[in-house]
């Protein structure tokens, strides 16, 4: 599980294996007990449990600063 970036105890993260065919470029966030996934290009909220609707927001918001290196994190790891 390769982490992308850890931001006041949120983990930024893929998974090794992202489904076959793989899907397009998104990130996973987990702080805690509480996940959720992300699709890049443009940031768009794919799924969340345990999150609410503010820290969604900052969430979205940190993954669109990064998502420069959020693409070129994935595009390295996968080829």
């Amino acid at each position: 599980m390769p982490v992308v970036f850890r931001h006041d105890g949120y983990k930024f993260f893929f998974y090794s294996n992202e489904g076959d065919p793989r899907e397009p470029v998104h990130i996973h966030v987990r702080k805690g007990e509480a996940v959720a996934k992300f699709w890049i290009g443009p940031v768009n909220l794919a799924a969340s449990d345990g999150f609410d609707a503010k820290t969604l927001r900052l969430l979205a918001r940190l993954i669109e600063e990064r998502s420069v290196l959020i693409e070129r994190t994935w595009h390295d790891y996968f080829g």
